[in-house]
């Protein structure tokens, strides 16, 4: 049995009206919704397409910058490399210098030395450490005022003395140098000469002092003798050999 309540014709028509405006409303909102979403797709392509380029700008610039980056780092690189070369020039340059200025030194004293004396002398020798620990190189100057076109003949001779332990012993060239078995280097000059060779230390044996003969014949008869301390330097003055 239907109600007698919907049996009333005017609240049928009202309930009737009512479900056909909230079937309107939600038809309303239905399509909203649907017309919204198609409007949200459309905006997110177009964002999404508006993202992609400013990405790709990004990029592009990125790139740009990083090779800027690059570029500054090796002209960097090359303008570090050029300094560096240019301190080790000039580093050169000065040690060059220094050792022109000992060599005009050294001829200076020379002359003085010549002006001075009318004897034979014997410069401090020169001793240079070689390849080996025992290796010993040097270079000693005789000189001698001559008168002009006087040539000196003589012969010069060495000996090296030294400790072996708490034993104080002497070697004299001939045990120390393969080159000389006569015990004698010649002398042969107007004004000085360099007498220059290798001496070959005995293991364990620690010089002290060497000891530098030269026996003038011509012109005429003269004997010098002097002893040194042993000192090693780093290299031979700078003659302009």
């Amino acid at each position: 049995m239907i109600p007698r309540l919907f049996s009333q014709p005017g609240l049928n028509a009202v309930l009737l009206s009512l479900l056909l405006l909230a079937l309107a409303l939600l038809a309303g909102i239905y399509v909203g919704w649907v017309m919204a979403h198609k409007e949200m797709g459309v905006s997110s392509r177009h964002g999404a397409d508006n993202t992609q380029l400013e990405l790709s700008a990004l990029r592009e610039k990125l790139t740009v910058a990083r090779g800027d980056i690059q570029a500054q780092r090796t002209r960097s690189h090359v303008d570090s490399r050029a300094l560096e070369l240019v301190r080790n020039e000039m580093v050169a340059q000065k040690e060059m210098t220094a050792s022109l200025e000992e060599g005009l030194q050294f001829f200076r004293s020379l002359m003085v030395a010549e002006s001075d004396t009318t004897d034979l002398s014997l410069r401090d020798p020169e001793l240079v450490a070689g390849g080996s620990p025992n290796r010993i190189e040097y270079r000693i100057f005789v000189q001698h005022q001559s008168r002009a076109h006087e040539t000196v003949e003589g012969t010069l001779s060495l000996q090296v003395l030294g400790f072996e332990g708490e034993k104080e012993v002497s070697y004299a060239l001939p045990q120390l140098s393969e080159e000389r078995d006569d015990g004698a280097m010649p002398l042969h000059f107007r004004y000085f000469q360099a007498v220059e060779g290798v001496l070959t230390l005995p293991k364990g044996f620690e010089p002290i002092r060497l000891i530098v003969a030269a026996d003038v014949s011509k012109p005429r008869k003269i004997k010098a003798r002097e002893e040194f301390p042993w000192v090693l330097q780093k290299q031979f003055i700078n003659i302009g050999e």
